[in-house]
């Protein structure tokens, strides 16, 4: 079996996270509700006359979309070859995420993929700037001798 590789993970993990955060942030501008609200009313003013919170959520969500896809122009930067930058911006999206009600099951996924990242930058991994399948070279499976021998498919003859 092959080793676990924690930043991929991670990243699909907060993949998911980026994804929810943009549809609460949608949807809060339609119904706009403070997830502390049964503690306290002073959070209010961030989602109901003008909707701070949910403006914030957006555009948290679609950075960090594009962050950890990548968009083209993050794919080769420092930025996006860094778990410890990571690490330093993903606290607040969580906290962001969080304090909106619709967002809070995004803000969980945050903190379980600064779990992992934190996992993976502990044991030394490393980020590449492209997936880790676009390394692998073509090589040739053989099988046990009622099997017949055959070429793996690579992602190049797949998609043409």
């Amino acid at each position: 079996m092959g080793k676990l590789i924690k930043n991929h993970w991670a990243r699909l993990i907060v993949l998911t996270a980026a994804a929810y955060q943009i549809l609460a942030a949608i949807q809060g501008f339609f119904w706009p509700k403070v997830f502390w609200d049964f503690a306290t009313k002073n959070f209010d003013g961030a989602v109901k006359p003008v909707p701070i919170l949910q403006i914030i959520n957006l555009l948290f969500g679609i950075l960090i979309l594009a962050w950890e896809w990548p968009l083209g122009i993050v794919t080769h930067s420092i930025l996006h070859k860094s778990i410890e930058v990571r690490l330093v911006v993903y606290p607040l999206s969580a906290l962001v995420a969080l304090l909106l009600y619709q967002g809070t099951n995004a803000g969980l996924y945050y903190l379980i993929g600064m779990g992992v990242y934190f996992w993976a930058f502990s044991e030394g991994e490393v980020r590449f700037s492209v997936p880790i399948i676009r390394h692998l070279p073509d090589r040739e499976l053989t099988a046990s001798s009622d099997r017949l021998s055959r070429t793996m498919d690579t992602p190049a003859t797949i998609y043409g």
